[in-house]
């Protein structure tokens, strides 16, 4: 009984670690999609901005109100 828990508990540690390992891979391809996808000329020619308080000081500076588009097309 204790034989087969051990085998079990190791064979959970093993998938756990290659998950975070796909986990990890799977970020860092997201991060270069993101940074790919912010370094577009739609996106840099326009003045958009992905930092929030950048975006609080423009706003301020303009008396405009702050704009927030939420998506996440890079991740496609």
């Amino acid at each position: 009984m204790i034989r087969k828990t051990g085998i079990a508990l190791a064979g959970l540690v093993l998938a756990s670690v290659a998950t975070v390992g796909f986990a990890q891979d799977q970020q860092a391809e997201l991060t270069q999609k993101y940074l790919s996808k912010v370094a577009e000329s739609w996106f840099v020619d326009n003045g958009f901005t992905d930092d929030y308080e950048v975006a609080l000081e423009r706003a301020g500076e303009g008396g405009k109100p702050i704009f927030a588009y939420f998506t996440r097309s890079y991740a496609k």
